[in-house]
């Protein structure tokens, strides 16, 4: 979030208000007042630009500050100020996916939004909600070690969930209860909120907690916070696919219904048969049957008796399992891959939405159609401040196509893809040790042109083999005792004589290709971090024999063999590809094995599961005896005792191997009904791995058709940006003499400098070029959006000439400057 600069430099949305003549008349109580502001904007016309609805908001108390003789400077970089740190607001809105109807739309309502949006709070709001999910580690039931008095975690979660009040009550003051009531997540969020509030209280209040299944809604507010944005985008993809896999699911129940029933009138005569004696129990096996946990044992007695009723349970299995759970996948895998291309088109329009909305504020009504550089440096101020003057400068003039010292709107568009730009000078390919002491320097490019020689990859690979011979040798000496064995493999003379043939390799590349270029490369970052466990790995086994864990580092250089071929490098490149999706999809799993995990330990805590389930068929895996349980007899430990006990049982009914057995006995323990909730598990876990699937072969698929389309050369290409900054061309448009002063040291005074821009090779940009037909499509059909809405004259219709002809802030005294660019005759603080 883009940080406040100044007491007053901060603004809000960019909203056309009707009423802005009311709102300005109605800070002056003086006719004559009135009069000096008409008169001073005849005097000034078009000097300052769009103003925010910060300043068209503008109070009585204010109004006197802004007319006072000697401030007319100050007010106008007040003004700018305020417009880039609104600008700046809208572009991260556009880059975080957030609606604009929530843009605060006064300036009451924007010190809370600056709040909200402030990194110290987003990690507030974080903590909070881990904090409070926390608490189910330390509420009854829970581990006697983690348990805590009802009084302290009922503070506690009272506290977190005030904090979390807070934060929603600021956000009600810059959305407002209309919009609000639109925005389903906070009304959700909103709603849990108070029902838990209400529920702390009670508990506090009879100091014992109750039946509280609304715990498992406790995610909410971690979904919720700024930093799951990914999360949030892995759910609503979730919600979209929810149609065809509902339709998919249907027509499974149906045939797994048909096919209890005829299961019923076939097998429910047997006796001996206890999966089919009711209507109830012959759609649980069938159900069962679907994940094949309980195949083939609910075969054996109807195959017994005949083996023609094998075709039952075959051709049930071959429709079900084999046909239509492939199609949902396939269904599913389709639904996904056009959501994932109307995801990336829907974000861009939003960033291109963004754009419009901050270049209006960032120009002038001078010159409405172009923004200077000025405008630019402001922004980048608010909306990217780590970055260095340099690379603004390098920035607007990768922007500006045209070669000019503004940028059109059209232009501005791009300049979500040149902050992702990390910039060097093209200079900086030399070899690092180029400067240095005159024997290092010869020592160093010997390195270099050593580590750079084509076969020098394979004489690292020759010894990776070697090291796997030697690994596999050690590992047929492996005897009894593994401290022995351990040292053998990780800690013995082989070891330590590739680990430092490793460390030399690393050290070369270091010195020849320097720490900024070898660090550059994934694979190098895995040598590296790779090599140095194993060092470690050395010297832990040498000075503790007991500590074997660490002879699974030694063969993690093994690794690397598989870059050779061309398949594991698609199947590496994909997985740098799916890593975000992969955390989010790990943190929608945490969340689902919490929210079942809560109502699991409210419904079947505090059953004792041994020795239960006497006469029926899971007998034998509950069978409990205090000097030690039969070989099946551990059953009884997948409980629900704790949330730790509780995940791991969840974790086993995922895998779904006997997971029926689980479910039968707390059928027979508890209530037949509790099927229900093992039953929706699967069913809850079946559709997010389905989509999980669905995305990895979507990624794949991607990434094939990509590099398919898309040469080395095409790539390099795509990833690089060449920039070159001629002095003279740079003074025409940088008008700041102290910013001047600080870029000679990065450029060529009077002369040329070049630089290299290299972008991130992430998913977004692999699909900007996968759909470069698809996005200029995009694009027109926007600018035809554009035109129909606001007529001929672009962006501006009549209502916003409205606001433009009654928004000036009216400045007592000369302006300083020409046109828009103003100096800072005061600093803002």
């Amino acid at each position: 979030m883009a940080s406040a600069r100044g007491e007053n430099s901060a603004s809000d949305g960019y909203s056309r208000f009707n009423d802005d003549i009311d709102n300005i008349e109605g800070s002056y109580q003086s006719n004559n007042l009135k009069h000096e502001i008409s008169q001073t904007a005849e005097d000034f016309p078009n000097e300052i630009g769009s103003t925010s609805s910060l300043n068209r908001d503008i109070s009585a108390e204010n109004s006197v500050e802004l007319n006072g003789p000697g401030d007319t400077h100050f007010d106008a970089e007040q003004h700018w100020e305020m417009n880039y740190h609104e600008a700046a607001i809208f572009l991260e809105e556009g880059e975080n996916n957030e609606k604009f109807d929530s843009h605060p739309h006064n300036s009451e309502a924007l010190p809370a939004y600056l709040l909200v949006h402030n990194r110290w709070y987003y990690g507030l709001d974080m903590a909070t909600s881990l904090i409070l999910l926390a608490l189910a580690f330390v509420e009854e039931p829970a581990l006697p070690l983690f348990k805590l008095p009802v009084g302290v975690h009922g503070s506690i979660e009272l506290l977190a969930l005030s904090v979390i009040g807070v934060e929603l009550t600021l956000k009600l003051r810059w959305i407002g209860w209309k919009t609000i009531l639109k925005h389903k997540r906070t009304m959700i969020k909103c709603v849990t909120l108070g029902i838990m509030f209400v529920e702390a209280v009670t508990v506090l209040v009879r100091q014992s907690s109750h039946f509280r299944v609304t715990r498992a809604l406790r995610p909410i507010f971690l979904v919720d916070t700024c930093h799951c944005g990914g999360v949030r985008r892995f759910i609503r993809q979730i919600f979209q696919s929810l149609p065809p896999i509902l339709d998919m699911m249907g027509l499974l129940l149906f045939f797994v219904t048909i096919y209890a029933l005829l299961g019923y009138f076939l097998f429910s005569d047997d006796p001996r048969d206890q999966h089919f004696t009711t209507l109830h129990d012959s759609f649980v096996s069938m159900f069962v049957l679907l994940t094949t946990a309980n195949f083939p044992d609910v075969m054996m007695p109807s195959y017994s008796r005949s083996k023609w009723f094998s075709i039952f349970f075959v051709s049930y299995l071959c429709t079900v399992l084999y046909v239509l759970m492939n199609l949902m996948l396939a269904v599913v895998y389709e639904t996904f891959t056009r959501i994932e291309r109307d995801k990336f088109r829907k974000l861009l329009l939003h960033k291109r939405k963004a754009c419009q909305h901050a270049f209006r504020l960032l120009v002038s009504k001078q010159n409405p159609c172009r923004m200077r550089f000025k405008q630019f440096e402001g922004l980048m101020r608010y909306y990217a401040p780590k970055k260095s003057p340099r690379d603004v400068v390098l920035m607007f003039k990768e922007l500006s196509a045209t070669g000019t010292c503004s940028l059109s709107l059209e232009e501005f568009y791009s300049v979500y893809d040149a902050v992702t730009l990390k910039w060097e000078a093209q200079f900086s390919q030399i070899p690092w040790f180029h400067t240095t002491w005159a024997p290092l320097q010869t020592f160093c490019q010997f390195t270099h042109d050593f580590v750079t020689w084509k076969y020098f990859e394979y004489i690292v690979y020759g010894l990776i083999l070697t090291n796997g011979l030697a690994m596999i040798f050690r590992i047929l000496e492996f005897n009894d005792d593994l401290q022995e064995s351990a040292l053998s493999f990780s800690a013995s003379w082989d070891t330590i004589l590739f680990v430092g043939l490793f460390v030399v390799e690393v050290v070369l590349k270091i010195l020849g290709l320097g720490i900024t270029q070898y660090f550059g490369s994934g694979w190098n970052i895995y040598d590296f971090s790779v090599t140095l466990l194993s060092l470690f790995g050395v010297i832990i086994l040498s000075l503790a024999p007991s500590f074997v864990y660490v002879v699974v580092l030694r063969p993690l250089r093994l690794l690397r063999l598989f870059k050779l071929k061309k398949r594991y490098r698609d199947v590496f490149g994909t997985l740098v590809l799916l890593t975000p999706l992969m955390c989010s999809t790990a943190v929608v799993m945490l969340v689902l094995y919490y929210f079942f995990a809560i109502i699991g330990m409210e419904l079947f805590a505090g059953y004792d599961m041994r020795n239960c389930c006497v006469n029926s068929t899971v007998e034998d895996f509950y069978k409990y005896s205090a000097n030690g349980s039969t070989v099946l007899g551990y059953y009884y430990l997948n409980n629900f005792d704790n949330l730790l006990t509780g995940t791991i049982t969840l974790f086993e009914l995922t895998v779904v191997n006997n997971w029926f057995i689980l479910m039968n006995s707390y059928a027979l323990v508890v209530s037949p009904w509790s099927r229900a909730y093992f039953m929706l598990f699967y069913l809850f876990t079946m559709i997010v791995l389905t989509i999980v699937v669905a995305s990895v072969l979507e990624a794949f698929r991607f990434r094939i058709q990509y590099k398919r389309q898309t040469s080395k050369r095409e790539e390099e290409q795509m990833l690089h940006e060449e920039v070159d900054l001629k002095w003279e061309e740079m003074q025409a448009w940088v008008q700041d003499f102290q910013l001047l002063e600080r870029l000679r040291a990065d450029l060529v005074v009077g002369g040329t400098a070049t630089f290299i821009g290299c972008r991130p090779r992430n998913r977004e940009v692999l699909q900007r070029r996968m759909y470069r037909t698809e996005i200029e499509e995009w694009m027109k059909e926007a600018d035809l959006t554009d035109k129909l809405e606001h007529g001929s004259g672009g962006m501006r219709d009549e209502n916003e000439e409205r606001i433009i002809n009654y928004d000036q802030i009216i400045l007592g005294g000369p302006l300083t400057g020409e046109g828009d660019s103003y100096q800072h005759a005061v600093p803002i603080n």
